[in-house]
C-alpha cells in the first residue's frame, strides 16, 4: 500500500481525499496537488483508518487546524480522565489530539485513547522509550527509539513528534539563554548528546525511521526541540540552525514517501511572528507549519492561553496551518477538563479568525449568521451558533433566565432603554414609516 503523498505523486485522488475535499470545500483535485506538493498532509494511519477514524487536512490550502495536548504524568493518572478530556476536546473543536502521557499504563491509556477517537491522534514516542528505558536518556541506543516508533505506529498514532533536528554542534548556541532548551524530547537528546559525545542518533537513523512512517503512512512532525521557551530567546541562532536542518529532513522524508509537516516556536513576540512564519514555509519549501502557541508575552501565568492566542491568531493568519492549543496551566500543572475546554475554545476562535483574514471559503458565514440573530434579538439562534452555546447562555441567564426574556429585545447589561440595537430597530420603523407618508403625500 501507498502512502497519501505517494498516491497523490503517482495522480490518484484517494478516498480519503475525497473525504477532505468535502470538508473543506474543495475539489479533490485540489486536494491531491496539494498533498503531491508537500503542502497538505492527510494525518491517517492506516490501522486508525480501519477503525473509527474521519480523515481531515492540515495545509495552507485548508482551514486553519488546532491541536489540543492530553495526557497522564507521573504525578497523576486517570483512563476515564483521558478519555474525558478526549471527549472535551473534540466536542469543543479539536482537530487533532496528541496524547502526550509520560507516566505508567501508557500503552492502556493510548490504546483506548486511539480506539475512542474520531480525530487524528499524535505522539511524541521518546516519553514512553524513556519510560520504558527508567527515566534514563543515556541508556538509550537508536534501536530502542526505533522500535517504539513502530510499536505505536502499530497501535495507530497518526502522526508523531521526533525531534531530529538537534544537532550537536548547535548545542552551544543555547548556552547565553535565559530559559536554555525548554522542549522535554529535545533537552533528552541534548543530554544523550552531551553524555556520549555522539551525533544525535535519532537525525542519523532519519531513513530507518521514514521507513517505519511510510509503512504505516504516519506523518512526521518534526519537533523543534531548540525552541525559544522566553520571548527574550526568540528567533535566536539556535532556533533558526535546527530550522534550517528541518527544512533537509522535510525534503528527505517526502523523498522516502512519507508525509511531513514541521513544528514551529513557542515563545514569539507580535513583531516576529510574520517573519518567522515566512522563513519556516521558505526554509521547508511549503511543508505545514504546526505552531505550538506562539506566546507573545511572558507575564501572565495562568491566562497563556489568552497570551498565546493571541499569536496563533496572527500566525494562522501569516500561514501557520495548524496551532497546538495552550492551556491556563500552562507552566503551572497538569491540564484538568476545565483547562482543556478553555484551551480549545481560545485556540478555535484563534483559528477562525485567521481563516476570516486569509478569505478560506465559507469561513465567514457563522459570523454573518450570528450577527442576524444578534439584532434580530433571536438569543436561541445566538447561542446555538456559538463556539459554546452551553457557556453563552448561562451568561444569558445568570440575570435574566426566565423564558420570556429569551425574546426580549435587550440584555440585562443594557436594559430595554439603552440597547443600541433596539434603538437603531425603532428608528429603521421610524424612517420606513416617514418614507410611507411621503409615498403616499405624494401620490395624491
Amino acid at each position: 500500500m501507498t502512502t497519501q503523498l505517494e498516491a497523490a505523486r503517482a495522480g490518484s485522488i484517494t478516498p480519503e481525499m475525497e473525504f477532505v475535499a468535502q470538508r473543506e470545500q474543495l475539489s479533490a483535485e485540489t486536494v491531491r496537488e496539494e498533498v503531491a506538493a508537500g503542502r497538505m498532509v492527510i494525518p491517517a494511519n492506516k490501522v486508525h483508518l480501519s477503525g473509527r477514524l474521519e480523515p481531515m487536512a492540515i495545509g495552507i490550502a485548508a482551514k486553519c487546524k488546532i491541536n489540543a495536548n492530553i495526557g497522564n504524568s507521573a504525578v497523576t493518572s486517570n483512563v476515564d480522565e483521558e478519555l474525558r478530556k478526549l471527549h472535551i476536546a473534540v466536542h469543543h473543536g479539536a482537530d487533532t489530539v496528541m496524547d502526550l502521557s509520560t507516566g505508567k499504563d501508557i500503552d492502556s491509556i493510548r490504546k483506548q485513547i486511539i480506539a475512542a477517537s474520531t480525530v487524528p491522534i499524535g505522539t511524541v514516542p521518546i516519553y514512553q522509550m524513556l519510560e520504558q528505558l527508567g527515566g534514563n536518556i543515556e541508556d538509550m541506543r537508536a534501536q530502542h527509539f526505533l522500535d517504539m516508533v513502530e510499536h505505536q505506529a502499530q497501535q495507530g498514532v497518526d502522526y508523531m513528534t521526533v525531534h531530529c533536528g538537534v544537532k550537536l554542534e548547535h548545542l552551544h548556541l543555547s548556552t547565553e539563554r535565559v530559559t536554555g532548551i525548554v522542549s522535554r524530547g529535545g533537552s533528552l537528546i541534548a543530554k544523550w548528546m552531551m553524555v556520549h559525545r555522539k551525533q544525535n542518533p535519532l537525525y542519523e537513523a532519519f531513513d530507518d525511521l521514514c521507513d517505519i512512517m511510510r509503512q504505516y503512512d504516519v506523518t512526521w512532525s518534526l519537533g523543534d526541540g531548540l525552541r525559544p521557551g522566553s520571548i527574550a530567546d526568540a528567533s535566536d541562532a539556535a532556533q533558526f540552525a535546527e530550522l534550517d536542518v528541518l527544512g533537509e529532513l522535510t525534503k528527505r522524508g517526502q523523498d522516502n514517501g512519507t508525509q511531513v509537516m514541521v513544528e514551529g516556536p513557542g515563545h514569539i513576540p507580535m513583531h516576529q511572528i510574520q517573519m518567522n512564519v515566512e522563513r519556516q514555509i521558505e526554509v521547508c519549501n511549503g511543508a505545514p507549519f504546526y505552531v505550538l502557541g506562539p506566546l507573545v508575552t511572558d507575564i501572565a501565568p495562568g491566562y497563556d492561553h489568552i497570551t498565546s492566542a493571541i499569536g496563533a491568531a496572527m500566525a494562522g493568519w501569516h500561514g501557520a496551518a495548524m496551532l497546538c492549543y495552550v492551556t491556563p496551566k500552562e507552566h503551572l500543572g497538569l491540564p484538568n477538563e476545565e483547562d482543556v475546554k478553555q484551551g480549545v475554545v481560545a485556540y478555535k476562535i484563534a483559528a477562525h479568525a485567521a481563516d476570516v483574514a486569509r478569505g478560506r471559503p465559507g469561513s465567514q458565514d457563522r459570523d454573518n449568521a450570528l450577527s442576524k440573530a444578534r439584532f434580530e434579538f433571536d438569543w436561541k439562534e445566538q447561542f446555538r451558533l456559538s463556539l459554546d452555546p452551553e457557556t453563552a447562555q448561562r451568561y444569558h441567564d445568570e440575570t435574566l433566565p426566565q423564558d420570556t426574556f429569551k425574546s426580549a429585545h435587550f440584555c440585562s447589561m443594557c436594559g430595554p432603554k439603552y440597547c443600541s440595537m433596539k434603538i437603531t430597530e425603532d428608528i429603521r420603523k421610524m424612517s420606513a414609516a416617514e418614507q410611507l407618508v411621503e409615498i403616499t403625500t405624494l401620490s395624491k
